[in-house]
This record gives C-alpha cells, sequence and structure tokens, in this order.
C-alpha cells in the first residue's frame, strides 16, 4: 500500500490530487506571494527580490523576475547566477523546475511540469502527474515558448521564438518550432 502524502507523490512523479487540502494551501501561499510581487512598484528591487526569495527553493545571487509573474509552488524552482525572466512568464512547478547559470527567457514562456492522464476516469478524478524541467547554462528562451513536462535543455541552446519543447533539447544548438527541432548546432 502507498502511504505516501499527496505531495510526495506530486514530486516523485506518481498520480496525485491536486485538490488535496495541504497542496491546495501551499498554492494559495504561493499565488498571494505571487500577488504581493506582482503589485510592488518596480523600483522596489529589494522587496520584489525579498519575495522570490522566499518563494522559491534556490536562487543565485543576480536575477531579475519582470512583472507579472506567476507559479504553483515556487518552492520547486531553483535559478542559478545571472537570471532573467521578462514579463508574463508562468512556471507550473508541481515538479522541480531547475535553471543554470545565465539562463534569458523572453516575454510570454511557460514551462509546464504537469500533465493530466489520457484516461478521461482517471483525469475526472481529478488526478495528475508532474516531471521535472530542467535548463542548463547559458540558455536563451525566445518569445512565447512553452517547455512541456519532463524537458532537459542543454547547455549553450537558443531556443526560438514560438517554440513547444516537448522532448529533450542537445546542447549548443538553435531549436525552434512546434514541435522544437533542432535547427543547427552553434
Amino acid at each position: 500500500m502507498n502511504n505516501l502524502t499527496e505531495k510526495e507523490k506530486m514530486i516523485s512523479g506518481e498520480l496525485y490530487d491536486a485538490g488535496d487540502a495541504a497542496l491546495v494551501e501551499e498554492r494559495q501561499r504561493s499565488k498571494d506571494l505571487c500577488f504581493r510581487y506582482n503589485q510592488i512598484q518596480p523600483s522596489k528591487m529589494k522587496e520584489r527580490k525579498g519575495i522570490i526569495k522566499t518563494l522559491f527553493g534556490k536562487v543565485g545571487k543576480m536575477f531579475l523576475i519582470e512583472q507579472p509573474f506567476y507559479c504553483d509552488y515556487g518552492y520547486n524552482i531553483e535559478i542559478g547566477e545571472n537570471f532573467y525572466a521578462n514579463v508574463n512568464v508562468v512556471i507550473l512547478d508541481c515538479a522541480k523546475v531547475t535553471f543554470g547559470d545565465n539562463v534569458f527567457i523572453a516575454p510570454n514562456c511557460g514551462f509546464y511540469t504537469v500533465n493530466h492522464p489520457l484516461d478521461t476516469e482517471t483525469r475526472n478524478k481529478g488526478l495528475e502527474y508532474a516531471l521535472p524541467i530542467t535548463v542548463g547554462n547559458n540558455v536563451w528562451i525566445g518569445a512565447g515558448c512553452s517547455i512541456l513536462p519532463g524537458v532537459t535543455i542543454g547547455d549553450n541552446a537558443v531556443i526560438g521564438a514560438g517554440s513547444v519543447v516537448v522532448k529533450d533539447i542537445p546542447a549548443n544548438v538553435l531549436a525552434v518550432g512546434n514541435p522544437c527541432k533542432v535547427i543547427k548546432e552553434i
């Protein structure tokens, strides 16, 4: 018999109940922090950085996340040094989302670790699962990209605007499209 909490199931990639009271409470905490973050004057950098440090699992010394920004839990997000996210970045961090050093994210990008079962009975019970996303060092992600569950993007990669990344992208490449495909080595 499985004695894991719904949070433990979520983090381990198993089916879990997103309506679990503890998970709902944690998401509400994150929503409240995101709301506060998004309402702060852009010039109040110290206050903005303080909220991100409270919200995220790990942050590098130098980072800037433009407003508005949204996430599910926050504690599953880790960012390296010299991280930049432009406006309207969404990170559904039901699993770990890890960004390396020198990562630049253009506006309107989404990182979605969560997915729903194809089976309608299971899906209609409110069950879902999450897979981690990893973004390497020196990565640039163009505007309007969607990064889907379980994806790893290698070091020095560039993801072209509007791409939907459904599979791993190797290091040192330019990749673009829906679905995202390697165009050339760089």
